[in-house]
Order: C-alpha cells, then structure tokens, then sequence
C-alpha cells in the first residue's frame, strides 16, 4: 500500500525559511512523477510544483525563485525548500505521486506565515 508521510510545516514569520519532507512508502518511488500542491482557507486545491523521474521540475508562477524542489529516490524522499515566505503562502501542503492512472496523496502539512 503507498503511503506518503509530510513534515516539516509549522509557524513562521514572513521572508522566513522552511523545508518540507515527505517520506514514500509502498512504491517504486523513482518511477514517478512526484509534487507539492496547496490549499488555503476556501480555495482549491493547486499545483505548487513538481518533478518527474528524470528531474523535470515544473513551478506555479506564484512561487518560482522562492521554492525549490528536489527528490531523493535513495531515500523515496520528497522536498520543498521554502524560501522568503510571505503571508500568502499560508496553506496546508499535500505531497502527490503519479501512479497512472491513480494518484495518491499525504495527510498534509500545515503552513502558516504570520508576525
């Protein structure tokens, strides 16, 4: 059974720094394409970024030269550096894995940038 298992979330002040992990379980992680979406308060679910097998990464224009993701297929691991947060980033942050025609989704991690 695929798991997916974030962290990494918490409070921070606005141009702060965070970085989140998310741990696969139950897949050949490597295979897939992997990513980071968001959901705040009333809206839908988006794309924040993601990166295929072969290290394709793709952003949402909101977040490109702030965020960086990167994966470590020798640890199934997948992560989202945070940088210069602001408060519009607040949002609770799922990790998804492709598995076509299924996708799978984390519990979430939430995500709050606020003085």
């Amino acid at each position: 059974q695929v798991q997916l298992v974030e962290s990494g979330g918490g409070l921070v002040q606005p141009g702060g720094s965070l970085r989140l992990s998310c741990a696969a379980s139950g897949t050949i992680f490597s295979l897939y394409t992997v990513g980071w979406y968001c959901q705040a308060p009333g809206k839908q679910r988006e794309l924040v970024a993601s990166i295929t097998s072969g290290g394709t990464t793709t952003y949402a224009d909101s977040v490109k030269g702030r965020f960086t993701i990167s994966r470590d297929n020798a640890k199934n691991t997948l992560y989202l550096q945070m940088n210069s947060l602001k408060p519009e980033d607040t949002a609770v942050y799922y990790c998804n894995i492709k598995m076509i025609p299924v996708a799978y989704w984390g519990q979430g991690t939430q995500v709050t940038v606020s003085s």
